[in-house]
């Protein structure tokens, strides 16, 4: 059949399973707008206040459901507010497709109005990026897109489109979503290498990563623990992927997990990586990360192997296909004196706060208990964020939802608002602080327009919290363009966008404040009064190795 370009678009959209895209118009992109107005019963769009919180959107509607997220943008500003989302997600591995328009054909690379290399300028933040210049070409890009997005290693792909071909017509043909092939490449006896390495440990520790989650691979890891009678840590892509009310589990490792996870990863004498890269903030100093262990790796990117720690061995593949070859052959263990030194660290070096006062650990434990540890948590980027990872057990993958590689302040509002949308039967609540909701606050009257039933919990200390830590501990308490004690009052800011809004300054007024936002079902900001120099603890110094964690126990006994 004939169709034009902006009609391919919303058809290879509809191939491809979407409902829902988060976007923004203009002058480039209209006539694909046109063709969704057409359409807007099969395509549902969402017209967030910026750019920047549609590719968030689309981010979080991705790492909630397993799908790939799709945002737009017409041409020069509104595809370069794109590039922050778009980072985002290459650094969590999350499957995104991000569609563009750009001036017509003859009008490319004159400097013309609203003219931006996007392709080019997302090169390097991108799996793959397309500029699409003749319409015959425009599905199979598309269709291309979606595959690579999904498949291997998740991530964004960009399509830009000059207005010209958004307009021209030529012949369509339907066709079935290309299926993604897992890509095996181990053998037999690379199963069995490493089967034999874990049934000989006495102390062997699991640490996964986000991988866990991508590949679905959970149940599997949960086995493999119980085979092989492991501890389990996560890094913070990785929460959910194993129940953090286990008695396994120890917690967070690197820079701000337990003391019990980063000093048992330093005692183990094998270490599992499974969907895991090895990062510098888990790792700390990597000539003495795991020194007295044997270091296995399973990932599905091969560029992850000995890229940040050397390996004895490694297997490259999907996580969950490789566990289901490698359980079956892994004897029942069992290690009680390792599993037993592990609760005693776990008995000795609790997570703990001061009970005394309002805090964002006792709003996080409250929240916890609320939700029975059943909502999807989003975050921005700070100490709230450490906090909501520390404080809040998740128990299934896919409800913690954050900017780990990129630390993108102002990520969480838009994820929130994404998440909700692909899971509008669970409760979605956002928790940022005051710096980060500053940021893309703007996305409350997106929640209001559409009554998205989200909850934006605001951890108001009046400073950029983890600078103003690390100025503390670092820098002589030289407050450098930290202190935000300013007259901004998020609660009119949020009623004036539309939600409502409920303040909180005493521990007393926390689980009213959240169990009157969950009965509401709109869009609530709760504003949460803190102290300033509230610390995230335990933590690691940068470059040092994770055995020199230390807390506020140990500050006040030097």
């Amino acid at each position: 059949m004939l169709l034009n370009g902006s009609e391919i678009v919303v058809e290879c959209l509809k191939e491809q399973g979407v409902d829902t895209v988060f976007g923004y118009p203009g002058g480039a992109i209209l006539n694909i707008y046109d063709a969704l107005y057409k359409h807007s019963g099969e395509i549902r769009h969402i017209l967030t206040s910026h750019e920047q919180g549609a590719a968030h959107a689309a981010d979080g509607y991705a790492r909630a459901t397993g799908r790939v997220g799709v945002c737009m943008a017409t041409s020069g500003p509104g595809a370069t507010n794109l590039v922050t989302g778009i980072a985002t997600a290459y650094m969590d591995s999350v499957p995104m497709v991000a569609i563009t328009a750009n001036v017509t054909l003859p009008l490319l690379g004159k400097d013309s109005f609203q003219e931006v290399d996007i392709a080019g300028v997302t090169m390097p933040i991108t799996k793959h990026g397309y500029i699409v210049k003749n319409v015959n070409e425009l599905a199979d890009t598309l269709r291309k897109a979606f595959h690579i997005a999904q498949s291997g290693r998740p991530g964004p792909v960009l399509v830009d489109i000059t207005k010209d071909v958004t307009a021209a017509v030529c012949e369509f043909t339907p066709a079935e979503p290309a299926k993604n092939e897992s890509g095996c490449t181990y053998t037999e006896a690379d199963i069995q290498k490493i089967a034999d390495c874990i049934n000989e440990a006495e102390k062997p520790y699991i640490y996964l990563g986000g991988g866990t989650i991508i590949s679905g691979a959970s149940d599997e890891v949960a086995q493999l623990a119980e085979i092989i009678d492991a501890p389990v840590c996560d890094t913070l892509m990785g929460k959910g992927g194993f129940d953090g009310r286990s008695a396994r589990y120890t917690g967070m490792i690197g820079m701000h997990g337990t003391k019990t996870s980063n000093l048992g990863v330093s005692e183990c004498d094998l270490l599992i990586a499974l969907g895991a890269r090895f990062s510098d903030r888990v790792i700390g100093n990597p000539r003495h990360f795991a020194e007295k262990a044997k270091v296995i790796q399973f990932d599905v990117d091969a560029a992850e192997i000995n890229k940040n720690i050397r390996v004895y061995a490694s297997i490259v593949g999907d996580l969950k296909d490789i566990l289901t070859a490698l359980i079956p052959k892994l004897k029942k263990q069992q290690h009680s004196v390792w599993m037993d030194r592990i609760a005693g660290l776990k008995e000795k070096y609790p997570l703990k706060y001061s009970g005394d006062k309002l805090s964002c650990p006792y709003i996080m434990e409250e929240i916890d208990r609320i939700t029975g540890g059943d909502a999807i948590i989003t975050t921005d980027v700070g100490q709230h964020q450490m906090w909501a990872a520390q404080y809040y057990r998740y128990t299934k993958p896919r409800t913690f939802l954050s900017s780990g590689g990129l630390g993108t302040m102002g990520y969480g509002l838009g994820a929130c608002i994404g998440a909700q949308l692909g899971q509008p039967d669970k409760l979605c609540i956002n928790i940022a602080g005051d710096g980060c909701f500053r940021m893309n606050m703007n996305e409350l009257a997106t929640a209001s327009r559409y009554n998205i039933p989200i909850i934006q919990v605001v951890i108001n200390n009046h400073v950029l919290g983890m600078v103003r830590q690390w100025q503390t501990l670092f820098y002589g308490k030289r407050y450098s363009q930290t202190v935000l004690n300013d007259k901004v009052d998020f609660c009119k800011v949020a009623e004036a966008l539309g939600c409502a809004a409920i303040r909180v300054t005493e521990k007393a007024e926390v689980a009213p404040a959240i169990e009157k936002a969950i009965s509401l079902k709109c869009p609530v900001l709760i504003d949460c009064i803190i102290p300033e120099d509230d610390k995230v603890f335990p933590m690691v110094p940068a470059g040092a190795p994770i055995s020199e964690v230390f807390d506020g126990d140990d500050i006040d006994e030097k």
